[in-house]
């Protein structure tokens, strides 16, 4: 009878620690809910905008910002290692190009060039962007920190600008181009090594494969022994890496660049399109005209900082990538399986980032043509003449939009990412005709 009343007595005690176990979970999710609401509401940054290039630079010896350091000695260290990182980069890239001359002596080994080109393409495009990037830095500190000054300050205004949304998309741009670059480095870099040590830990081999995930000519026998192969990867990984990152974060700061441009024009077109036009006010009207002017001028002033930045490496970087696809397209219609998906990774990410530029070429145009749509649609006619021809004169100015320009191209658009998958398709076609007949 004790034992079934101690039971008893039992029974309420165990539903009050669940109830509590229960409460208690509930008051942290209140918490963590109530934590990211004020996450929300915390204005963001500019520097928050830019942390992804901006730390992935600094990876490789590259910081956007030494001009702003306070430590001469962290800036000197981050150089050399810059320095010594493309020194050793370059190296290899000489590597591979005297592979590949080699390679086409021979109709033989003429499939080991092909192999090799689209590395040689994305190494020098990287390259390319490193050097303008150094040769424009003056320009570069102008445009952020130009960006930086006009960038909304407080949570209102970014609410105003729909700062939110623009941040959205670009963070998911970015986070999938990061991804699909990282990975064809990665699995270029590791995959030889990783499948021999499977083979020689797992399944028995009696070897253990010294192959590289490059193809790269060295004067010396790179597989001698276990010390100098294994050196040697290394420093193939670190070169692949800066290259991967030199690569990327070159069209991550684009991304990040045009974003905030586009809301600026974004914002400018709903502010013309809400402006009120009162009559009878129209010293307060030519006033908010003049100011919107002003606005849409130094917008268009950081475009022309872009194309100045870009428009070189950016035509470099079309030509390339045509090739690029057109040999990789090769490769996966004549490889073994493991190459094939090796080789669809770095056709994904070649062909990704095509379209992620002319995606952003294309915006902005279209959200700089809006300025135009956006003033003829308020009710102008209220307003005085000169107010009148000071719009007519901003109409005019809108009807040529922002753009990316790359010398001889169009400026870039989705026509153009059309453009270069036809241009790769005909090459792949030649290429492919031309090795099926021999």
């Amino acid at each position: 009878m004790e034992a079934t009343g101690r039971n008893r007595k039992l029974v309420p005690d165990q539903h009050l620690v669940e109830k509590l176990t229960e409460k208690r979970q509930m008051d942290s999710q209140v918490q963590k809910d109530t934590e990211s609401e004020m996450e929300m509401d915390i204005a963001r940054t500019f520097e928050d905008m830019m942390r992804v290039p901006v730390q992935f630079y600094r990876s490789i010896g590259e910081d956007i910002y030494a001009h702003r350091s306070t430590s001469p000695w962290r800036s000197l260290l981050l150089h050399i290692y810059l320095y010594a990182g493309f020194i050793n980069f370059n190296l290899l890239v000489i590597g591979e190009l005297v592979f590949f001359y080699k390679s086409i002596q021979d109709f033989e080994t003429i499939r080991l060039a092909i192999a090799v080109a689209p590395c040689i393409g994305f190494s020098l495009v990287a390259d390319f962007k490193q050097l303008a990037m150094v040769y424009y830095k003056q320009t570069l500190i102008k445009l952020l920190d130009e960006l930086e000054e006009m960038h909304p300050k407080t949570l209102e205004r970014q609410r105003a600008y729909r700062m939110a949304d623009f941040e959205r998309t670009m963070k998911r741009v970015i986070n999938i181009f990061t991804f699909l670059c990282l990975a064809y480095t990665t699995t270029f870099s590791f995959y030889p090594a990783l499948k021999a040590s499977v083979k020689f830990n797992f399944l028995g081999y009696e070897t253990f494969d010294r192959n590289f995930g490059f193809l790269i000519w060295f004067p010396f026998d790179a597989t001698s022994s276990n010390l100098v192969y294994w050196i040697v990867y290394w420093i193939i990984a670190h070169g692949a890496y800066l290259a991967g990152i030199a690569f990327l974060c070159a069209d991550l700061l684009l991304i990040v660049v045009i974003t905030q441009i586009c809301m600026h024009f974004s914002y400018i077109s709903m502010r013309l399109e809400e402006h009120p036009c009162e009559p009878g006010r129209d010293k307060e009207n030519v006033e908010f005209l003049v100011w919107i002017i002003r606005y849409h001028d130094k917008c268009l002033i950081l475009c022309e900082h872009v194309n100045s930045l870009y428009n070189f490496s950016l035509l470099l970087n079309f030509l390339m990538a045509s090739m690029q696809i057109c040999f990789i397209a090769f490769q996966v219609t004549e490889s073994t399986v493991e190459v094939i998906i090796i080789y669809c990774i770095f056709l994904m990410t070649s062909m990704v980032q095509v379209f992620l530029v002319c995606y952003y070429g294309d915006t902005l145009i279209a959200t700089s043509l809006q300025v135009g749509d956006a003033a003829y649609n308020q009710k102008w006619f209220q307003c005085g003449k000169t107010y009148c021809q000071m719009l007519k004169m901003l109409i005019m100015r809108s009807q040529k939009p922002a753009s990316i320009r790359p010398p001889t191209f169009p400026p870039i658009s989705l026509v153009t990412y059309m453009k270069v998958i036809s241009m790769s398709y005909q090459f792949f076609a030649l290429l492919r005709t031309t090795y099926s007949d021999n």
